[in-house]
């Protein structure tokens, strides 16, 4: 399994040299199988654009899959130019709320948006998911309910089978309470999802010390992440989402931070790639 970085940065894109290292496109992940191109994708901000480049000009046949539906995980759509064109094929799926293309067209439709949904072009199909296990793609997807504010929200754990990653882009474990360390508790769906995981992608736009002025935003302190991946056994959490004004360097003082520490922590990176397995 190859995971590709395309976005990394939560709430809003952040543009400039001081964003350059880690990358300013807001979130997105695509995921292949071996010696394959991306066939499932994990969110549909920004970053999603980067998709076509590593597609090398081939339509995009493969599924969506939104964490939740705030613009920074959706404002890639109108503009996946590897998935608008007449010869692809696009599943996009969400956490069940409603019909699916009117839910989405509250935000991409006029005068918000020259055209709806239904409007790209190509093959594609819009539908909700409930909380479950999937097999798309070829790969082996668990969903679950995550607390996030603002809407339905999942967490995914993606496998194929020797690998394994948790993706949990958007996480307020705190709106469950303080927990043992004041971060939020490390609740039953987390651990979850980050089972024994390779990687456990995870919500780190907060340190620690600013998580009280801004827990009510709904996102995690990267402390939390680093402590769910331990009780969970993860091999490497990485931190994401970042903050759109944390700097590069910022990200760096954060990583160091945890220097030493099990599991090991690093930041997610835009135009990475990973192989696991």
């Amino acid at each position: 399994m190859r995971i590709h970085i395309c976005g990394v940065r939560g709430s809003t894109p952040s543009p400039g040299a001081e964003f350059a290292r880690y990358g300013g496109h807001t979130s997105c992940v695509a995921i292949a199988h071996d010696g394959s191109s991306p066939s499932l994708v994990l969110d549909a901000g920004t970053g999603l654009r980067r998709l076509t480049t590593l597609l090398d000009g081939a339509p995009f046949s493969g599924s969506l899959l939104l964490g939740h539906l705030h613009w920074d995980h959706t404002q890639g759509l109108p503009f996946f130019r590897a998935g608008d064109r007449f010869d692809a094929s696009v599943g996009l799926y969400m956490p069940e709320q409603g019909d699916a293309v009117e839910v989405l067209s509250r935000a991409m439709s006029p005068p918000h948006f020259p055209i709806e949904p239904t409007g790209l072009r190509g093959d594609w199909h819009f539908a909700g998911l409930d909380a479950g296990r999937y097999s798309i793609e070829g790969f082996d997807v668990l969903a679950r309910d995550i607390p996030h504010k603002g809407g339905r929200t999942f967490g995914y754990r993606i496998s194929d089978g020797p690998s394994a990653i948790a993706y949990l882009s958007d996480h307020g474990p705190s709106q469950l309470g303080p927990g043992p360390d004041g971060w939020g508790p490390y609740h039953e769906t987390a651990l979850e999802l980050a089972d024994g995981v390779d990687l456990l992608i995870h919500d780190a736009q907060h340190t620690a010390e600013e998580l009280p002025a801004v827990a009510a935003f709904g996102h995690s302190a990267a402390d939390y992440a680093l402590r769910l991946g331990e009780l969970a056994g993860a091999k490497e959490v990485v931190l994401f989402h970042h903050d759109p004004g944390r700097t590069d360097d910022a990200v760096d003082e954060m990583i160091a931070s945890f220097e030493g520490r099990s599991p090991v922590v690093s930041g997610a990176a835009e135009g990475t790639t990973r192989d696991l397995g």
